[in-house]
């Protein structure tokens, strides 16, 4: 049986993904990293601290060399937080949306990654510390597909990635994601990650900007051996996230000269 996260919870974030991870605690959607719209790391549970711990994470130049993970008990579940150094301990108590502590920059993401809140769920009998394993973990809200042609204007360059203002966002509010034609929204690193989400689930081929990327089998997506080119130049790819105001692909490509005001459009190639 899923864990669901209630639409109120969700509308606590500006952002959310089930599949934009490589790590296989995200494998088929078991865990969410939700993105706040400061660096307060909020609660997306309600409950009390069990226990706090600081982890080794992946040493990487654009990273702090801890990580931490924060348990609480929900009265069903026990719920598993990373990402933020914690400014509670045991025995206390939060609710949804109370500051957990600053966010951290992690080495368990990519330095294209924005600061969130990593949040997975155990049953109360297994093993809490261990990753892998999740509950599944369902999203209660409605994501609509963002039509877009591959093209837009930079929006946000940073090192490692570009944001363009296209796919507009089709009913700001809501949450939306790029389309991944025929009718279903993307999430995920497209191709860079072994696989990506469909939401609504669906059964078939799903394309991005005309050109076939992938097979989804439910709410999983299963990449092909595709190149993702920007003015037809290879990148890393795309990382797509579920957003409730800017939808806004994201071009994953360290290195780029790419400044804000160009155009860019992003093609896919099959191998």
């Amino acid at each position: 049986m899923a864990v669901t996260l209630p639409a109120s919870t969700l509308a606590r974030y500006r952002k959310f993904s089930l599949y934009n991870s490589p790590y296989p605690a995200h494998d088929h959607g078991r865990a969410i990293d939700l993105y706040p719209a400061g660096n307060e790391g909020l609660s997306p549970v309600d409950g009390e601290v069990v226990d706090t711990r600081t982890v080794r994470a992946p040493d990487e130049p654009h990273a702090v060399a801890n990580d931490h993970l924060i348990l609480v008990e929900t009265g069903e579940y026990v719920a598993r937080i990373l990402h933020v150094e914690p400014a509670v301990g045991p025995g206390d108590t939060v609710d949804v949306g109370d500051s957990l502590g600053e966010m951290v920059r992690s080495g368990f993401f990519a330095p294209w990654v924005d600061n969130h809140v990593h949040l997975g769920f155990r049953a109360r009998d297994r093993n809490p510390y261990r990753a892998a394993g999740s509950l599944p973990l369902a999203v209660d809200v409605d994501v609509t597909p963002a039509p877009w042609d591959g093209t837009g204007t930079v929006r946000e360059a940073g090192e490692t990635s570009v944001v363009l203002d296209a796919p507009a966002h089709p009913n700001p509010g809501s949450w939306a994601a790029v389309e991944g034609a025929p009718d279903v929204a993307l999430d995920g690193g497209c191709p860079h990650y072994a696989g990506g989400g469909a939401l609504p689930e669906a059964d078939g081929p799903v394309a991005v900007a005309g050109t076939p990327v992938g097979v989804a089998d439910g709410r999983d997506v299963a990449w092909d051996d595709v190149d993702v080119l920007a003015n037809g130049t290879p990148v890393t790819g795309l990382s797509l996230v579920v957003a409730r105001e800017a939808v806004g692909a994201k071009v994953v490509c360290p290195g780029h000269e790419f400044a804000v005001g160009d155009g860019v459009t992003v093609s896919v190639r099959r191998r």
